[in-house]
């Protein structure tokens, strides 16, 4: 089910994120920033929570001067709304348990129906209006188009109506710049692994919309390989499959039943879950379970112990195909940058808890940190797109008002296909899929053309 994430940044408690960007073209010079926010334990509820910069000292190429009058840094709020549907979510609930996946139809039906409601409560529960938002963030992409649809024309409507800029984000971004949000020593350049139900990517994170991608997925996804596996268990999909298998699989002999890890033979860092998924399918096949007359909750003993082999033994290949990856990502990462010291780790897988031990071991390994939001950062949630457009609205990278008169039914800029960094050459892929795949130039390329522009 598709989660639909709403935040607005409002005045905190706790001082965080003091640091020097490096200069990045034409956006700014320099940048030094001091900003606040309030406790962790504001964060429970993703959809509907509050922050605002406190202190910055910035000089940012173009300013925003809202009714004639410039923003101070103290006074920016910026509203973010997530539809990407990227992730699996409380939002729709019933939508997994009926599909074993995101319904897009439905999934957009959902978010239209509930988003002017959770747009106005979460004003509601900042006290403050649309009158007092400094500019509008929302995913553009990747994600489903007909879901991101309906989070840009809300955004387009309350910024056009209100003058207001906006920042088209990057779910993927959002994702690796929400790091930044909770560890304040987290300074750029960085590497990220990013994993959810949609996406496996590793990032060289040079600075704000500058990215290099040392691997993705070449066909599915580890979250998706968690959720087909947990359905095909018999496993309840109420809370999602992941965090379903996880607990099972605590159960469970992790080398009770024999597979092979992906891509031995691929010295590079792309991810293949769909090979695996093949194993794991005939793998129950072979024992004879049969989920759709005896879920999980109604199996024996002796099933529920055969279940749970499959699921210790699933979750151990499957998580030492990112620990191989991220073993040789950082290898090249710090070919690149040999400054890097942290690995931030986040999406709605990195909220298994064995996916983090297991990846902590392969940071110690290299002497770096490893660093992850809380579980409730690491799904899709609106914090991560409001924390996103504070970082790229400091730093000028904006769009104008749209105007007050667009139709309803306009063209949107969506980017359900959109790659995050420019490919690594050695990390390149030869999957038809990939190439077949209709994608937008990525968003490191298009902030260098922007910048080569207006330079």
């Amino acid at each position: 089910m598709a989660t639909l994430g709403f935040a607005v940044f409002n005045r905190g408690l706790h001082p965080f994120l003091q640091g020097k960007y490096t200069p990045y073209r034409s956006w700014y010079s320099s940048t030094k920033n001091f900003c606040r926010m309030p406790s962790l334990n504001k964060l429970a509820s993703p959809c509907l929570s509050s922050f605002r910069s406190n202190r910055s000292i910035i000089e940012p190429c173009r300013v925003w001067a809202k009714d004639g009058k410039t923003i101070p840094n103290d006074e920016l709020v910026i509203l973010g709304i997530e539809t990407s549907c990227d992730d699996t979510g409380a939002a729709v609930a019933d939508l997994l348990v009926q599909y074993g996946g995101v319904s897009p139809k439905m999934a957009q039906e959902a978010h239209a129906q509930v988003i002017d409601g959770v747009v106005e409560a979460a004003l509601q529960n900042a006290n403050l209006t649309p009158f007092d938002l400094s500019a509008v963030a929302v995913t553009i992409g990747p994600g489903l188009s007909l879901c991101l649809r309906v989070g840009v024309r809300k955004a387009r409507m309350i910024a056009g109506k209100h003058n207001l800029p906006m920042v088209g984000v990057h779910h993927m971004e959002a994702h690796a710049l929400v790091a930044r949000l909770t560890e304040k020593e987290l300074q750029f350049p960085f590497l990220a692994l990013l994993i959810s139900g949609g996406h496996n990517l590793l990032i060289l994170a040079q600075s704000v919309g500058r990215y290099v991608q040392l691997g993705t997925t070449i066909d599915d996804a580890i979250g998706e390989a968690y959720d087909k596996t947990a359905r095909w268990l018999g496993l309840d999909m109420r809370r999602g499959g992941g965090p379903a298998l996880e607990e099972l699989a605590l159960e469970g002999d992790p080398h009770a039943i024999k597979l092979s890890v992906p891509m031995q033979q691929h010295k590079d860092c792309n991810f293949s879950y769909a090979g695996l998924k093949t194993q794991v399918r005939r793998a129950i096949e072979s024992k004879n379970i049969d989920v759709n007359n005896d879920p999980i909750v109604a199996a024996s003993t002796k099933d529920r112990k055969l279940r749970a082999d499959i699921a210790a033994s699933f979750q151990r290949v499957a998580v030492l195909h990112l620990e191989q990856r991220c073993d040789r990502a950082v290898e090249w990462a710090q070919s690149i940058e040999p400054s890097i010291n942290c690995l931030v780790v986040s999406g709605g897988v990195a909220s298994n808890h064995y996916v983090r031990i297991q990846l902590d071991k392969i940071v110690k390994k290299h002497n770096l940190k490893l660093v992850c939001p809380p579980p409730s950062l690491c799904t899709d949630n609106g914090v991560m797109v409001a924390w996103t457009g504070i970082e790229h609205f400091r730093l000028g990278m904006w769009e104008p008002p749209p105007s007050v008169e667009e139709p309803e039914d306009g063209w949107l800029d969506l980017r359900p296909r959109w790659q995050l960094g420019e490919i690594f050459a050695e990390g390149r892929s030869i999957s038809p899929s990939l190439k077949r795949a209709r994608i937008h130039p990525s968003l490191t390329s298009s902030i260098q053309m922007s910048s080569q522009h207006n330079s």
